[in-house]
Protein backbone atom coordinates (compact mmCIF):
# COMPACT_ATOMS: atom_id res chain seq x y z
CA UNK A 1 0.00 0.00 0.00
CA UNK A 2 1.09 3.85 -0.57
CA UNK A 3 0.97 5.51 2.27
CA UNK A 4 -0.56 8.85 0.79
CA UNK A 5 -1.84 11.62 3.25
CA UNK A 6 -5.13 11.00 2.19
CA UNK A 7 -5.06 7.38 3.25
CA UNK A 8 -3.22 8.13 6.61
CA UNK A 9 -5.93 10.64 7.32
CA UNK A 10 -8.61 8.43 6.30
CA UNK A 11 -7.04 5.19 8.62
CA UNK A 12 -5.51 7.07 11.36
CA UNK A 13 -7.48 5.45 13.93
CA UNK A 14 -6.43 2.33 13.39
CA UNK A 15 -2.73 3.23 12.77
CA UNK A 16 -2.78 5.19 16.34
CA UNK A 17 -4.12 1.61 17.74
CA UNK A 18 -0.76 0.13 19.55
CA UNK A 19 -2.26 -3.34 18.13
CA UNK A 20 -3.08 -2.15 14.74
CA UNK A 21 -0.57 0.15 13.13
CA UNK A 22 0.84 0.71 10.01
CA UNK A 23 1.57 -3.03 9.99
CA UNK A 24 -1.85 -4.10 10.88
CA UNK A 25 -3.34 -1.72 8.51
CA UNK A 26 -1.65 -3.21 5.58
CA UNK A 27 -2.50 -6.44 6.35
CA UNK A 28 -6.07 -5.61 5.98
CA UNK A 29 -5.42 -3.81 2.79
CA UNK A 30 -3.36 -7.10 1.47
CA UNK A 31 -6.50 -9.40 2.43
CA UNK A 32 -9.63 -10.65 1.15
CA UNK A 33 -12.69 -11.57 2.40
CA UNK A 34 -15.87 -13.31 1.03
CA UNK A 35 -19.11 -12.46 2.52
CA UNK A 36 -22.32 -15.01 1.64
CA UNK A 37 -25.25 -13.37 2.21
CA UNK A 38 -25.86 -9.41 1.64
CA UNK A 39 -28.94 -9.06 4.31
CA UNK A 40 -29.16 -8.52 7.70
CA UNK A 41 -25.87 -9.43 8.77
CA UNK A 42 -24.18 -9.10 5.48
CA UNK A 43 -24.96 -5.58 5.35
CA UNK A 44 -23.29 -4.19 8.59
CA UNK A 45 -20.49 -6.71 7.55
CA UNK A 46 -20.01 -5.59 4.63
CA UNK A 47 -19.67 -1.87 5.27
CA UNK A 48 -17.41 -2.28 8.23
CA UNK A 49 -15.23 -4.51 6.56
CA UNK A 50 -14.75 -1.76 3.64
CA UNK A 51 -14.68 1.24 6.21
CA UNK A 52 -11.67 -0.36 7.52
CA UNK A 53 -10.38 -0.70 4.31
CA UNK A 54 -10.00 -4.34 3.45
CA UNK A 55 -8.14 -4.34 0.17
CA UNK A 56 -10.55 -7.39 -1.71
CA UNK A 57 -14.00 -8.29 -0.65
CA UNK A 58 -16.20 -10.68 -2.37
CA UNK A 59 -20.14 -10.38 -1.72
CA UNK A 60 -22.75 -13.51 -2.81
CA UNK A 61 -26.57 -12.85 -2.96
CA UNK A 62 -28.83 -14.04 -5.88
CA UNK A 63 -31.84 -12.04 -4.45
CA UNK A 64 -32.91 -8.48 -5.72
CA UNK A 65 -33.93 -5.71 -2.82
CA UNK A 66 -37.29 -6.34 -1.11
CA UNK A 67 -39.50 -3.68 0.85
CA UNK A 68 -39.33 -5.77 3.71
CA UNK A 69 -35.54 -6.30 3.73
CA UNK A 70 -35.02 -2.19 4.65
CA UNK A 71 -35.84 -2.70 8.04
CA UNK A 72 -32.96 -4.21 9.18
CA UNK A 73 -30.36 -5.10 5.90
CA UNK A 74 -28.79 -1.22 6.43
CA UNK A 75 -27.03 -1.12 3.14
CA UNK A 76 -29.76 -0.90 1.19
CA UNK A 77 -32.40 1.56 0.45
CA UNK A 78 -36.18 2.07 -0.63
CA UNK A 79 -34.91 3.64 -4.27
CA UNK A 80 -33.06 0.31 -4.92
CA UNK A 81 -35.90 -1.86 -4.12
CA UNK A 82 -35.88 -4.54 -7.16
CA UNK A 83 -32.32 -3.95 -7.84
CA UNK A 84 -29.60 -6.77 -7.04
CA UNK A 85 -28.57 -6.72 -3.47
CA UNK A 86 -25.03 -7.58 -4.24
CA UNK A 87 -25.23 -4.32 -6.88
CA UNK A 88 -26.88 -2.40 -3.43
CA UNK A 89 -24.53 -3.49 -1.61
CA UNK A 90 -20.94 -2.59 -3.76
CA UNK A 91 -22.35 0.94 -4.76
CA UNK A 92 -22.62 2.12 -0.27
CA UNK A 93 -19.36 -0.01 -0.14
CA UNK A 94 -17.56 2.59 -2.61
CA UNK A 95 -18.57 5.37 -1.41
CA UNK A 96 -17.32 4.50 1.56
CA UNK A 97 -14.14 3.83 0.29
CA UNK A 98 -12.66 3.55 -3.03
CA UNK A 99 -10.20 1.77 -2.26
CA UNK A 100 -11.40 -1.34 -1.79
CA UNK A 101 -11.81 -3.68 -4.93
CA UNK A 102 -15.17 -5.13 -4.65
CA UNK A 103 -16.33 -8.60 -6.70
CA UNK A 104 -20.20 -9.42 -6.68
CA UNK A 105 -21.39 -13.02 -7.30
CA UNK A 106 -25.16 -12.59 -8.09
CA UNK A 107 -26.15 -16.26 -8.47
CA UNK A 108 -27.43 -19.23 -6.22
CA UNK A 109 -24.56 -20.94 -3.91
CA UNK A 110 -24.41 -24.27 -4.44
CA UNK A 111 -22.02 -27.13 -4.51
CA UNK A 112 -21.05 -26.47 -8.15
CA UNK A 113 -20.14 -23.46 -7.92
CA UNK A 114 -19.06 -23.05 -4.29
CA UNK A 115 -15.17 -24.24 -4.31
CA UNK A 116 -14.71 -21.98 -7.32
CA UNK A 117 -15.90 -18.69 -5.60
CA UNK A 118 -14.00 -19.12 -2.27
CA UNK A 119 -10.20 -20.20 -3.98
CA UNK A 120 -9.11 -16.22 -4.18
CA UNK A 121 -10.37 -15.58 -0.72
CA UNK A 122 -8.34 -15.48 3.28
CA UNK A 123 -11.46 -15.82 5.07
CA UNK A 124 -15.56 -16.32 4.94
CA UNK A 125 -18.12 -14.79 6.50
CA UNK A 126 -21.49 -16.72 6.69
CA UNK A 127 -24.69 -14.55 7.01
CA UNK A 128 -26.99 -16.61 5.05
CA UNK A 129 -30.53 -17.87 6.59
CA UNK A 130 -31.18 -21.47 6.64
CA UNK A 131 -29.32 -24.41 7.79
CA UNK A 132 -28.56 -26.21 3.97
CA UNK A 133 -26.92 -23.14 3.56
CA UNK A 134 -24.39 -23.14 6.78
CA UNK A 135 -23.75 -26.65 6.47
CA UNK A 136 -22.64 -26.46 2.57
CA UNK A 137 -20.60 -23.26 3.05
CA UNK A 138 -19.16 -25.47 6.35
CA UNK A 139 -18.69 -28.27 4.26
CA UNK A 140 -16.61 -26.38 1.98
CA UNK A 141 -14.27 -24.10 3.95
CA UNK A 142 -13.31 -27.44 5.57
CA UNK A 143 -12.43 -28.98 1.88
CA UNK A 144 -10.94 -26.09 1.12
CA UNK A 145 -9.45 -24.94 4.52
CA UNK A 146 -10.55 -21.37 4.56
CA UNK A 147 -11.17 -19.84 7.75
CA UNK A 148 -14.68 -18.62 8.68
CA UNK A 149 -17.37 -16.38 10.66
CA UNK A 150 -20.70 -18.36 11.39
CA UNK A 151 -23.30 -15.71 12.35
CA UNK A 152 -27.07 -16.96 12.67
CA UNK A 153 -30.21 -14.79 14.10
CA UNK A 154 -33.60 -15.10 14.89
CA UNK A 155 -36.40 -13.13 17.12
CA UNK A 156 -34.34 -11.09 19.72
CA UNK A 157 -31.09 -13.61 19.44
CA UNK A 158 -28.28 -14.41 18.10
CA UNK A 159 -25.10 -16.44 17.83
CA UNK A 160 -21.67 -16.63 15.98
CA UNK A 161 -18.34 -19.13 16.23
CA UNK A 162 -15.05 -18.44 14.03
CA UNK A 163 -14.22 -21.88 12.44
CA UNK A 164 -10.52 -22.81 11.87
CA UNK A 165 -10.43 -25.86 9.95
CA UNK A 166 -9.26 -29.28 11.28
CA UNK A 167 -7.81 -27.09 14.91
CA UNK A 168 -11.36 -25.91 15.84
CA UNK A 169 -14.70 -27.14 15.80
CA UNK A 170 -16.60 -27.04 12.59
CA UNK A 171 -20.01 -26.00 12.34
CA UNK A 172 -20.67 -29.68 12.33
CA UNK A 173 -18.88 -30.57 15.25
CA UNK A 174 -21.73 -28.41 16.96
CA UNK A 175 -24.49 -29.17 14.85
CA UNK A 176 -23.97 -32.75 12.91
CA UNK A 177 -27.26 -32.23 10.41
CA UNK A 178 -29.66 -29.47 9.04
CA UNK A 179 -32.70 -30.02 10.79
CA UNK A 180 -36.01 -31.43 9.28
CA UNK A 181 -37.24 -28.80 6.79
CA UNK A 182 -39.46 -26.44 8.39
CA UNK A 183 -38.92 -28.19 11.84
CA UNK A 184 -36.85 -24.68 13.06
CA UNK A 185 -38.28 -21.24 11.76
CA UNK A 186 -36.68 -18.83 9.98
CA UNK A 187 -36.31 -14.94 10.03
CA UNK A 188 -39.11 -15.00 7.25
CA UNK A 189 -41.61 -16.96 9.86
CA UNK A 190 -40.62 -16.04 13.12
CA UNK A 191 -39.52 -12.19 12.67
CA UNK A 192 -36.06 -10.80 14.00
CA UNK A 193 -36.07 -7.51 15.93
CA UNK A 194 -33.64 -5.23 13.03
CA UNK A 195 -31.25 -4.02 15.86
CA UNK A 196 -30.08 -7.95 16.30
CA UNK A 197 -28.69 -8.15 12.79
CA UNK A 198 -26.72 -5.49 13.13
CA UNK A 199 -25.23 -6.31 16.39
CA UNK A 200 -24.48 -10.08 15.37
CA UNK A 201 -23.13 -8.48 12.14
CA UNK A 202 -20.81 -6.26 13.58
CA UNK A 203 -19.24 -8.57 16.08
CA UNK A 204 -18.58 -10.69 12.95
CA UNK A 205 -16.78 -7.87 11.22
CA UNK A 206 -14.58 -7.43 14.39
CA UNK A 207 -13.89 -11.13 14.73
CA UNK A 208 -12.98 -11.19 10.93
CA UNK A 209 -10.64 -8.13 11.05
CA UNK A 210 -8.71 -9.67 14.73
CA UNK A 211 -8.13 -12.44 12.18
CA UNK A 212 -6.51 -10.79 9.39
CA UNK A 213 -4.28 -8.95 11.61
CA UNK A 214 -4.19 -11.45 14.52
CA UNK A 215 -4.61 -10.09 17.06
CA UNK A 216 -6.71 -10.90 20.34
CA UNK A 217 -8.50 -14.05 20.98
CA UNK A 218 -11.10 -15.72 18.01
CA UNK A 219 -14.06 -17.31 18.64
CA UNK A 220 -12.21 -20.44 18.05
CA UNK A 221 -13.99 -23.42 20.17
CA UNK A 222 -16.34 -21.11 21.51
CA UNK A 223 -20.20 -20.58 20.86
CA UNK A 224 -20.94 -16.48 21.74
CA UNK A 225 -24.87 -16.46 21.78
CA UNK A 226 -27.07 -13.26 23.08
CA UNK A 227 -29.98 -12.39 23.83
CA UNK A 228 -31.13 -8.70 23.21
CA UNK A 229 -34.63 -8.10 25.70
CA UNK A 230 -32.16 -8.95 28.80
CA UNK A 231 -29.16 -8.03 26.57
CA UNK A 232 -27.35 -11.09 28.67
CA UNK A 233 -24.27 -12.59 25.89
CA UNK A 234 -23.01 -16.07 27.29
CA UNK A 235 -19.98 -18.02 25.72
CA UNK A 236 -19.80 -21.67 25.61
CA UNK A 237 -16.65 -23.43 25.39
CA UNK A 238 -16.87 -26.03 21.99
CA UNK A 239 -14.43 -29.02 21.40
CA UNK A 240 -14.08 -30.74 18.10
CA UNK A 241 -15.19 -33.67 17.06
CA UNK A 242 -12.59 -36.30 16.42
CA UNK A 243 -15.02 -38.15 14.60
CA UNK A 244 -17.24 -35.58 13.01
CA UNK A 245 -18.63 -36.36 9.81
CA UNK A 246 -17.14 -33.64 8.10
CA UNK A 247 -13.65 -32.48 9.19
CA UNK A 248 -13.11 -35.75 11.61
CA UNK A 249 -10.32 -38.34 10.79
CA UNK A 250 -13.03 -39.89 8.31
CA UNK A 251 -14.21 -37.01 7.00
CA UNK A 252 -15.62 -35.33 3.37
CA UNK A 253 -13.75 -35.24 0.30
CA UNK A 254 -16.11 -33.91 -1.89
CA UNK A 255 -19.17 -31.21 -1.85
CA UNK A 256 -22.87 -32.29 -1.48
CA UNK A 257 -25.81 -29.62 -1.66
CA UNK A 258 -27.84 -30.94 1.23
CA UNK A 259 -32.06 -30.63 0.46
CA UNK A 260 -33.27 -27.06 1.67
CA UNK A 261 -32.88 -24.74 -0.85
CA UNK A 262 -29.40 -22.54 -0.25
CA UNK A 263 -29.86 -19.37 -1.91
CA UNK A 264 -32.64 -18.01 0.92
CA UNK A 265 -30.03 -14.78 1.76
CA UNK A 266 -33.30 -12.45 2.80
CA UNK A 267 -31.98 -11.98 6.84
Amino acid sequence: MEWTDERLERYSRHIILQDVGVEGQEKIANAKVLIIGAGGLGAPVALYLAAAGVGTIGIVDADVVDRSNLQRQVIHTTPEIGVAKVLSAKAKMQAINPDVTINTYQEMLVSANILDILAPYDFVVDGTDNFAAKFLINDACVLANKTYSHGGILRFSGQTMSIKPKQSACYACVFDRPPPANAVPTCSTAGILGAVAGMLGTIQATEILKLIIGIGEPLFDRLLSFEAKSMMFRSVKLKRNPKCRVCGENGISEIKDYEQPVCDMKK
